[in-house]
């Protein structure tokens, strides 16, 4: 796939990734606060509004099935999250967020959302409403 005639630049591409990489930082600041990884702070995300499987957070974070397990094996020793059996299929699990786990979901989105709007400090809400429509751009041809 070719790349748009508007980002064709090495300073252009350039500023993209620092700017993925000054994202990453935030997550990783944030997680680190909770005594979490970026990935167990990607699942408490997930899980903020839904009750996937397991299959399913495999899914959504690019992991095999055992990494998986041994990321909600780390949570559920925390308190942050619970299994329980699908009501409709007994081979399935589901995963779900504990009191705890959303109390501790909440502070990271608190934290997240500071962090994101220190990186956007002083710019012109054209410029972040343009940013934001880019970012869902990019989110949805990523798939």
């Amino acid at each position: 796939m070719q790349p748009p005639d508007d980002v064709q630049t090495p300073d252009q591409v350039d500023a993209l990734v620092q700017l993925s990489f000054a994202v990453q930082l935030v997550l990783t600041r944030v997680a680190a606060e909770h005594d979490l990884s970026v990935t167990q702070l990607r699942m408490l995300g997930i899980l903020r509004d839904r009750t996937p499987t397991m299959a399913q957070i495999a899914a959504y974070l690019e992991l095999d099935r055992s990494s998986v397990s041994g990321l909600v094996d780390r949570a559920e020793r925390r308190g942050l999250v619970a299994r329980r059996p699908s009501e409709t299929d007994a081979r399935v699990t589901l995963v779900e967020a504990t009191d705890r786990g959303f109390a501790v979901g909440a502070q990271i989105a608190a934290a997240v959302t500071r962090g994101i709007q220190s990186l956007l400090e002083g710019s012109p809400a054209p410029d972040i409403e343009a940013v934001v429509r880019i970012a869902a751009r990019a989110i949805r041809t990523a798939g």
